[in-house]
């Protein structure tokens, strides 16, 4: 219900947009995150954005150089990655929740109900 796309391989300082597009129903109401996974590693919180758009949320790692957003008519959620470096290699996943009690839930993976499938992005140097 959540097709993730948008990964490959681009050179360190380059730029990718990852989609997450729904489908069988509307996640127009739900919280949506980005979460990715590097070999050997945890899964690890990248970037959320609230049901309404309002409230965006970045990892440290991340922040000043991906941007999340999302486009209610094409029920689809954007991580705009710029300025890649060799450490955003990951599998990146997209995932919908909620409702959440508390800002720190955007950032925990188990407060979300629905995963995409991954898309592999990789940052060469």
């Amino acid at each position: 219900q959540l097709q993730a796309s948008g990964g490959g391989l681009v050179q360190a300082g380059g730029s990718l947009r990852l989609s997450c597009a729904a489908s069988g129903r509307t996640f127009n109401n739900y919280h949506m995150g980005w979460f990715r996974q590097a070999p050997g590693k945890e899964r690890e919180f990248a970037a959320a954005i609230s049901r309404t758009g309002d409230s965006t949320f970045y990892a440290d790692s991340v922040k000043g150089r991906f941007t999340i957003s999302r486009d209610y008519a094409k029920n689809t959620v954007y991580l705009q990655m710029n300025s890649l470096k060799p450490e955003d290699t990951a599998v990146y996943y997209c995932a919908a929740g909620g409702p959440f009690g508390s800002t720190n839930s955007y950032y925990y993976p188990g407060r979300y109900g629905y995963w995409g499938q991954g898309t592999l992005v990789t940052v060469s140097s």
